[in-house]
């Protein structure tokens, strides 16, 4: 799989732009500013529609306009297919919109999985060292790259939750009312059936019984869309570790036994076992969130806010007995976020049989030499790599003397002779 050509208009800095390209090494050479990583952010995203730098679309389209377009011809076993998104933040021109060989996509997540890229930047350092969202992030991202119809889960899954968040906030006094309070001393709900934890002495005429008959609805629907989510991510998790452990050892050049683990906020028998590698299935998992839903009832309506389901859950980064958060040296944190990007690229190549697209984003001056010869070395064999720097010094000869060079300089992109 490659990209044949790229294009974009009022995207980032861009009025447009068109970037030829080819298999092999593509590298993008300018200083910060210029405009060389606004163009590989628009390949990421007609492979996921999202950004790794931000969070929202509007910062994605020009000033002083309200649509952006993206175009990329993508080549997969000698047939062509073109990818064209629309990113609209004006009003007059609706949602993001998607087209398929000039065809109207229903919905923009309809072209995931036409492109395939594993994207690795600066900003991967999160992976080791921010918050637990970053790896959720990490984990739920390549999820869809390797199966696109988990895109629809996750959709399903937010939606969910900022409803059931939504009744937690805004009923909170109502919810009190209709449950009963455990003593101080007393055991948590967490051991009680759900209709042990409602207090029969609450008039039904109150609004009570029909504010608690719908956050018991909610929950049914966070455990059934929760436990697909969860039960995806574990067996990701579970093919990834392998792959894991060999990349780290390889751009480290150490043995250090790099393990990947996942920290779940479900009750504590189910937490330990998912920890130590157990894959529950589905409905054990529907019944395990429920269960824990109930445990943390009383908890959950004093904060107003959902407290056990996939969006709290972490993924742990382990180098031997240690978290890599807060222990792993700055080498070792970048040898692991590296490794995690080798990591989903190695599985993905093994999934798919062809290789996705490998995009380094100002990597290489950010590694020392060791690192950055191992890295080279690790990638120069992939069918398609598109490499970003400030100067041409960065990136290993090993890369640049096979590839093609563009020069980007205030957004107007010339090849290098």
């Amino acid at each position: 799989m490659h990209l044949r050509q790229l294009s974009v208009v009022d995207f980032r800095s861009y009025p447009s732009a068109e970037l030829p390209l080819k298999p092999g090494v593509t590298t993008l050479i300018g200083l910060n500013g210029q405009g060389k990583t606004n163009l590989i952010e628009a390949a990421g995203y007609l492979a996921t529609l999202g950004s790794h730098r931000v969070a929202s679309d509007t910062p994605l389209v020009r000033a002083g306009t309200q649509q952006a377009v993206i175009r990329g011809v993508v080549v997969r076993d000698g047939h062509e297919t073109l990818i064209e998104l629309e990113i609209n933040t004006g009003r007059a021109n609706g949602r993001n919109r998607a087209r398929l060989n000039r065809s109207p996509a229903a919905r923009p997540r309809d072209v995931l999985g036409t492109l395939r890229t594993v994207l690795f930047a600066p900003e991967d350092l999160g992976l080791v060292k921010g918050d637990p969202s970053e790896r959720r992030r990490f984990l739920d991202e390549l999820l869809v790259t390797r199966q696109p119809r988990w895109a629809g889960v996750r959709s399903d899954y937010d939606k969910v939750l900022k409803q059931r968040n939504a009744l937690l906030k805004s009923a909170a006094p109502v919810l009190r009312r209709g449950v009963r309070r455990p003593h101080r001393s007393s055991t948590p709900l967490s051991t009680e059936p759900m209709d042990k934890g409602v207090d029969k002495s609450v008039d039904p005429n109150d609004g009570t019984v029909n504010a608690l008959h719908t956050l018991d609805v909610w929950n049914s629907q966070l455990a059934m869309v929760g436990a697909q989510l969860l039960y995806a991510r574990l067996r990701l998790m579970r093919d990834l570790g392998p792959y894991l452990s060999e990349a780290y050892d390889e751009v480290s050049a150490a043995t250090s036994d790099a393990r990947i683990s996942y920290k779940s906020s479900l009750r504590e028998e189910m937490a330990a076992a998912i920890a130590a590698g157990a894959v529950p299935e589905m409905q054990a998992l529907h019944d395990e969130i429920l269960a824990s839903l109930e445990a943390v009832r009383v908890n959950e309506i004093d904060r107003g806010i959902s407290l056990v389901g996939p969006h709290r859950d972490d993924v742990v980064l382990s180098l031997g007995q240690l978290p890599a958060k807060g222990y792993a040296s700055h080498g070792e944190s970048w040898s692991f976020a590296l490794g995690l990007r080798l990591a989903a690229y190695q599985l993905l190549r093994h999934d798919l049989g062809d290789d996705p697209i490998l995009i380094l984003d100002d990597v290489f001056a950010e590694l020392d030499s060791g690192r950055r010869d191992r890295l080279a070395a690790l990638v120069a064999d992939c069918e398609q790599v598109l490499i970003t720097a400030a100067f041409p010094g960065d990136v290993p000869s090993v890369l640049s003397d096979s590839g093609t060079t563009y020069r980007v300089t205030l957004g107007e992109v010339v090849r290098a002779d």
